[in-house]
């Protein structure tokens, strides 16, 4: 009976193609199931929460660094796992909050091994965009521009289980 180790092969292959985004998921597929869910990356590698920019060609990580005192984006890959650098000195994160829209400017923080004038990650202390990002009513967008095209991704509500605060 060849239809057994067709089943195995198409298993594996579809094991393989989908192991890229690493073990962190939200959904794992069932290799028997022809229309099975992309598995998605639930975490970024510094365990910030992720954005996706596009259909999941970027992600943006979003590391909120409390003791620093800064918001931190990273910009990686579409698996979520390798450092993008891009030429641009600053990204914006829209947020609305109580119906009210404001812009806060997050500004090139080139990481080593990010290319000649260019940064995969970006950084602010602005202390109200870190104040209004804490919120869970707070709706926010990351603008990026890669590459010569425009990204959009909405950002992730911040987990307020990870730190401890006094609200």
């Amino acid at each position: 009976m060849r239809k057994q180790p067709l089943s195995l092969a198409a298993a594996c292959l579809l094991g393989v193609a989908t192991a890229g985004c690493g073990p962190q998921a939200t959904t794992t597929p069932n290799p028997g199931d022809a229309h099975a869910e992309h598995v998605h990356p639930t975490e970024g590698p510094h365990h910030g929460a992720l954005a996706e920019l596009g259909e999941e060609e970027y992600h943006a990580e979003i590391v909120h660094d409390d003791d620093a005192g800064k918001l931190y984006v990273y910009l990686l890959d579409g698996a979520a796992k390798q450092a993008v650098s891009i030429d641009a000195e600053e990204i914006t994160v829209n947020l609305s909050h109580d119906g009210k829209p404001e812009q806060f400017k997050l500004v090139a923080d080139p990481e080593e091994g990010d290319a000649t004038g260019g940064a995969s990650r970006f950084s602010s202390s602005d202390a109200e965009l870190l104040e209004e990002i804490e919120h869970d009513h707070a709706d926010g967008q990351l603008v990026v521009s890669i590459n010569g095209s425009q990204f959009r991704g909405a950002l992730p509500h911040h987990d307020h289980d990870d730190h401890d605060h006094d609200h």
